[in-house]
């Protein structure tokens, strides 16, 4: 419709007056939200098979409906709050669609448990709402609430990221009602009736004996299994040290950025041209679509992420759209060199492109800050003398330094007063001279045309010319200005830059392809402690760039982790009700960070906002099975079972659906890896995942002995959880 409207506008314009697109919001949109929908259904795929080969055909039919019940819900609710269709929701559905089935996938393998041990469909309906919904829950909004520190972060990282925690949230809480209400009902009409006499050997396979014994040797070597995984804890922390900072990734988008700089007080004219021969290094290029060039100002605020510029006669910015990011990427390496090899001599060119997440600007910034410009200048040098020495940097520059050519006019107040004039006389005709001044109006069809009254371009343009200007006096005589005033040249701060009221000069770089900011930040640091130790009173030096905008996002999530506890805590201490336990399932929140950080480095991926996110949402997946093994537990002793064999058979049966739903989740972030905003996040996740599983099962069991102080049984006891409950029948290893 738009094009169609364009189109007959272009019909009226006048001859040589073109209307030429810039830019295509549209497509692009329409490009990403294919590629995520692309994603979304290979997850789904993924998890629907998982749900298939793990569970049977039956059984993965009753889970495989509770995801298109559960999305369409979502996506009234969605609908109804206002949260549209963009990067972060949709990235947020496919995290969310491994998780989602995590309650479905609990619910229905507690009925095929049931209908294994002779119960029939409708009793082990009954059996899996009382034995797994509240725990189901509980764990359900610890997961959530694993999320909500980026929910309600107050900061530009929050505010672009934010909507994972609603549309997360919201699927984890619909997902648990559809998993007990809608998964029975399903798995009432779908579930084979029971075999009778096959419910003996519910737990008796030789996958589930080696998983019992190797829970045994766990719990008879509880110390030593306890010992090990601190061991990976620290190993964790000082691997930490080796993975890669960052922000927000670089985006894929197909938008390169040319920023010339003219030396201050350059005119625009200067400005234009300086411009167009930095536009013409890849005019005519198949890679490239189309450009536009902004004079005086920088482009249009069309992506979030763009960091605006403030109107300077002597600033340009070039927005050049490639075919595709391959062309992009072969663009900005074509002008890099060409500048390299002296292009476009006269003014500074800096190559950029789009970066997911809140405008940074330059990656790499140090503001120094006092109250002398001079001085501050002078520290400024001295701190990108360090920055040029780091070959990690890319032509450290100054915000500002330059000072501006100025004609300066000092009148001479005596003589103006004895010829009848004062200042304002002066320069009254000094602007009509120079710059002109509206004298009429002119009718133009339905347009007015104001019309200025200037001198001579041959006489307004020339400074040397500028004492010869006359002055009218009150008798209509007139004077040169000569006469009136001492004309001088000189120079001047064409801006000066304040922060608290402190002059702050920034010095900036851009970094070289392959490294994060926050390394070369952090490279650079300790070589400032000299200077910083040499600065005279009342002057500092402060960090910025994508160090500072991480520090801020990431403070504002620790704001709210007090929080966080509180519902976390709140949540456990309402379905555990003993502090003992409570203690218990925290201390397994940080065992994910050993797998998020192995696979960061496997992968040599970046650790940066999003991937911290994914962290924190691993605690709460882990305290999620957590929580279920120790009620199951709880639930054994209730029975009357024998504190040993209640440890290792609750392991024993909560083993298939913690492995299942972990599988869910590492297999639906197989697709996730691959994007460039996402893929830390999904790494963190799967290698989070598969390392807390393992530790679920072997470590937690051990830790749970150790913190109750459970003894052996002996070898001849063999307790059996009495037939009047809801619990399973234990099956003993030999010891």
């Amino acid at each position: 419709m738009l094009e169609a409207e364009v189109e007959a506008f272009r019909a009226d314009l006048p001859l040589g007056v073109e209307v030429t697109q810039t830019s295509d919001q549209a497509d692009i949109v329409e490009h990403a939200f294919d590629e995520f929908i692309h994603t979304f259904l290979e997850a789904l795929v993924i998890v629907l098979v998982v749900s298939f080969v793990t569970l049977g055909l039956r059984t993965g039919i009753v889970v495989a409906l509770s995801v298109p019940i559960v999305l369409a819900v979502v996506f009234v609710i969605m609908q109804a709050m206002g949260l549209n269709f963009d990067r972060i929701t949709l990235g947020a559905l496919i995290i969310a669609l491994g998780l989602l089935v995590d309650d479905a996938i609990i619910a229905v393998e507690m009925m095929v448990v049931k209908i294994e041990q002779g119960y029939d469909r409708i009793a082990a309906a009954s059996a899996a709402w009382s034995s797994t919904a509240f725990p189901m829950l509980t764990g359900t909004l610890v997961t959530a609430a694993g999320f909500l520190p980026v929910g309600l972060a107050q900061s530009t990282s929050g505010e672009y990221a934010g909507n994972i925690f609603w549309v997360v949230g919201i699927a984890l809480i619909v997902s648990w009602f559809v998993a007990v209400i809608v998964t029975p009902y399903l798995g009432l009409k779908l579930l084979p009736q029971p075999k009778p006499g096959a419910h003996h050997a519910a737990y008796d396979s030789r996958l589930y004996r080696i998983l019992r014994a190797g829970v045994n040797t766990s719990l008879r070597a509880r110390w030593a299994v306890i010992a090990l995984t601190i061991a990976a804890l620290v190993a964790t922390g000082v691997g930490m040290g080796f993975v890669q900072q960052q922000f927000f990734p670089t985006s894929a988008r197909a938008e390169l950025f040319i920023e010339t700089r003219m030396p201050e007080g350059s005119s625009i004219e200067a400005t234009a041209k300086a411009a167009l021969a930095a536009e013409a290094l890849v005019k005519g290029d198949p890679d490239m679509r189309f450009s536009s060039t902004y004079v005086g100002a920088g482009a249009p605020r069309f992506f979030f992420a763009l960091n605006p510029a403030l109107p300077n006669p002597s600033f340009a910015m070039t927005v050049i759209m490639a075919q595709d990011a391959a062309a992009r990427d072969r663009l900005r390496a074509k002008i890099e060199a060409a500048v390299a090899a002296g292009a476009v001599p006269q003014a500074r060119v800096r190559v950029d492109q789009i970066v997911f997440g809140p405008p940074v600007g330059f990656p790499v910034q140090f503001r120094v800050i006092g109250p002398d410009p001079a001085e501050v200048r002078r520290i400024a040098a001295d701190v990108r003398s360090v920055m040029v020495a780091n070959p990690n940097t890319i032509e450290p520059q100054l915000d500002w330094n330059e000072q501006a050519k100025t004609v300066q006019v000092r009148l001479n107040q005596d003589r103006i007063r004895s010829l009848g004039l004062n200042t304002s006389d002066v320069s009254n005709t000094l602007q009509t001279l120079l710059s002109g001044v509206k004298v009429t109006e002119y009718r133009d069809g339905t347009d007015l045309i104001d019309v200025i009254v200037r001198a001579p371009a041959s006489e307004r343009a020339d400074p040397s010319a500028l004492a010869d200007l006359t002055v009218l006096l009150p008798g209509g005589g007139a004077v040169p200005l000569r006469q009136l005033a001492e004309v001088s040249y000189g120079f001047e701060e064409p801006i000066l830059w304040r922060r608290n009221r402190d002059m702050e000069l920034t010095v900036r770089a851009d970094i070289v392809p392959g490294v994060q900011a926050p390394t070369v930040t952090a490279e650079i640091q300790p070589l400032l402690q000299p200077i910083i130790d040499a600065l005279p009173a009342g002057y500092r030096i402060e960090t910025g760039g994508a160090v500072e905008e991480s520090n801020k996002a990431n403070g504002a999530l620790f704001q709210v982790f007090p929080l966080m506890f509180v519902v976390m805590l709140t949540l456990l201490m309402l379905q555990l009700r003993s502090f003992s336990k409570l203690f218990l399932v925290f201390l397994t929140a940080p065992l994910g960070a050993i797998g998020a950080v192995a696979a960061l480095l496997l992968f040599n991926a970046p650790f940066g906002f999003v991937a911290l996110l994914g962290v924190i949402a691993l605690a709460g997946m882990i305290m999620r099975n957590t929580v279920i093994l120790v009620d199951q537990i709880d639930h054994d002793l209730a029975a009357g079972a024998a504190p040993w064999e209640a440890i290792v058979e609750s392991t024993v049966r909560r083993a298939r659906p913690v492995v299942l739903t972990a599988l869910a989740a590492i297999l639906a972030m197989i697709p996730l890896a691959r994007s460039v905003f996402w893929g830390p996040m999904a790494l963190s996740i799967m290698g989070g995942l598969i390392v807390a599983t393992v530790l679920t099962l072997f470590f937690l069991p051990a830790l749970y002995a150790a913190w109750f102080r459970v003894k052996p049984t002996g070898p001849a006891q063999n307790t059996t959880v009495p037939a009047t409950t809801d619990a399973l029948p234990l099956y003993l290893a030999a010891e």
